[in-house]
């Protein structure tokens, strides 16, 4: 087979490790019998193949073919990839602070981050970057650009960016590196009576972000309420999870549990702490991109009716993962167990265990989930993640509001109009105005917008399928003739149809080339459908009867 001919020795010397361990522990002869067959076909190659072979490609092909039969979270990295699991982990890295974006077959400055080394050398959005020190990189995608922008702190790096509308372009900027971590808790505020948390991970600085935002709420007398945020956040460090929660429920209680391929390896988490916040009304945010530690955190506030749950079903990942050292200063990120809420249940979606006949894997049908009972009694369900107290429809994203954010019209708009307006009002307050969206309109070229052409085929192909019936006579040519002619985009009218919606995104990107992060977080919170929802909750009698509390 092709794929063989890229194995070599040194792949073999950690499976051939691996399989004796296997062997000694579990006695499985077939997997003795493939190492065997893997030993003599590598042999077989480094004697006789033709060509020579490229060893850290294979080496790395070969272990990811292996790791792909297991599941998407058994990761091996290589000590020169080490640098994105510790980010994973800290949340720091070294660099200059920026986000960046691909796009024209180059990359571009997506936002700076406040405060970086980035944001203080006056790299802005929408910079297109053309050198980094002497390396010509107009041509290169973020992912190699990234490679030379980080570095170690305390290093200096210059860079060369082409700016949009102004007059001078080719702008040249020397910075230093800096050790960036980026926050886990980026934005928190009062809003009304709420204090608003989002929670973007869990990192080993997570809890302590979390406690300075209650702090604050715990000496302000407006707060009432508390909201944790953590839709689109993909986990992280267990411990991290636990540690919020102790922010919540009594000390020693029990939120999660761990369970591996050995009963005797059981793992029981509890709080060690008395809480900040023991009684206040609490509601997590989640959606279908909720996931792993976020799933732990959400989870046993249902559990425990210490909340309510508000969004969307969350994603089912109930598998944990530990680091575990190889040959060589590889490091392999491997599943190791699954965890359960308090009220015994594994969110698990997915069986990776038990794949299709094509290597597929399956959702968990909702017939085969089990019920278990909170605290409080009311019944919940395993398998296929969170279901949410109180359910949003987030609603469906219109076509022609996708191709105005995947073109970035929105994006090289808020450019343009933060080089033309030095300042805005705050992000709370800022809008849209008639007079802004109108010249938003007018910098669309219709003819380089792109309209995804769905209704077009779809009535090429109906007018197909009516012929192929014997339908297409005089009077039904004219009729779709007729209908055609009233389905033809007419972008004017169309970008005013849907101005609401293009306006949340318009509104945001322009806000945060002002306010960064934050401020695009704040100004999308004031129409914020979930956050609404779990306010209105929290503030009536509604709260006490989900939790069975009256």
């Amino acid at each position: 087979m092709k794929k063989s001919s890229l194995i070599l020795p040194a792949c073999l010397a950690a499976l051939i490790s691996l399989g004796a361990l296997a062997q000694k522990k579990s006695g499985d002869a077939a997997l003795a019998r493939n190492l065997t067959t893997f030993n003599a076909i590598v042999k077989e190659l480094q004697d006789n193949y033709v060509d020579s072979i490229a060893p850290d490609r294979a080496f790395k092909e070969a272990i990811g073919a292996l790791l792909e039969t297991v599941d998407p979270y058994t990761e091996y990295y290589p000590v020169e990839d080490q640098e994105m699991l510790q980010k994973m982990t800290t949340g720091e890295y070294g660099g200059i602070g920026s986000y960046l974006l691909d796009r024209d077959s180059t990359t571009y400055i997506s936002a700076p981050m406040e405060g970086s080394p980035s944001a203080r050398a006056g790299i802005r959005a929408g910079d297109r970057i053309l050198r980094v020190d002497s390396l010509d990189v107009s041509h290169k995608l973020s992912a190699d650009v990234t490679k030379v922008l980080r570095g170690r702190p305390n290093t200096p790096v210059t860079i060369t960016l082409q700016r949009p509308y102004v007059q001078d372009s080719i702008v040249t900027v020397t910075l230093t590196r800096e050790l960036l971590q980026q926050p886990s808790v980026p934005y928190y505020a009062v809003i009304g009576n709420t204090g608003y948390i989002q929670l973007t991970s869990f990192i080993n600085k997570s809890p302590a972000e979390v406690k300075t935002a209650l702090e604050e709420f715990k000496a302000d007398p407006r707060v009432k309420n508390i909201v944790i945020d953590v839709r689109g956040n993909g986990g992280g460090l267990v411990e991290s999870a636990v540690d919020i929660l102790s922010y919540f429920v009594p000390k020693g209680t029990e939120v999660v549990r761990m369970r591996g391929r050995n009963p005797s390896d059981e793992r029981v988490y509890k709080t060690t702490r008395s809480p900040l916040f023991p009684d206040i009304p609490l509601a997590i945010l989640i959606d279908g991109a909720t996931a792993s530690a976020s799933e732990i955190l959400a989870g046993a506030v249902q559990d425990l009716d210490r909340g309510v749950l508000v969004g969307s079903r969350s994603f089912g990942k109930g598998l944990v993962q530990t680091t575990r050292p190889l040959p060589f200063s590889g490091v392999l990120k491997v599943t190791v167990a699954k965890y359960y809420t308090p009220s015994g249940r594994l969110i698990q979606a997915l069986d990776y265990a038990h794949r299709n006949e094509d290597g597929s894997v399956s959702r968990i049908p909702d017939s085969l989930t089990h019920e278990y009972k909170t605290l409080h009694g009311r019944t919940i369900r395993d398998g296929g993640g969170l279901v949410p107290d109180s359910t949003i429809d987030w609603g469906k994203v219109n076509r022609l509001v996708y191709n105005v954010v995947r073109d970035n019209w929105s994006f090289d708009y808020a450019t343009r109009f933060a080089a033309e307006h030095p300042t805005i009002a705050p992000a709370t307050e800022f809008v849209v105005t008639d007079e802004i969206y109108d010249d938003f309109k007018k910098s669309i070229d219709p003819k380089r917008f792109k309209y995804d052409r769905v209704m077009e085929e779809a009535m090429k192909q109906l007018r197909e399928i009516a012929t192929d019936e014997g339908y297409m006579g005089e009077e039904t040519t004219a009729a779709f003739d007729s209908l055609q002619k009233l389905l033809i985009h007419d972008l004017d009218r169309d970008l005013n149809t849907h101005r609401d919606e293009i306006t949340d995104y318009l509104g945001s990107e322009i806000v945060s080339r002002y306010y960064y992060d934050k401020g695009k977080t704040a100004y999308a919170l004031r129409t914020d459908k979930a956050l609404k929802a779990a306010q209105e909750i929290m503030d009536s009698d509604l709260y006490d009867k989900i939790l069975r509390k009256q």
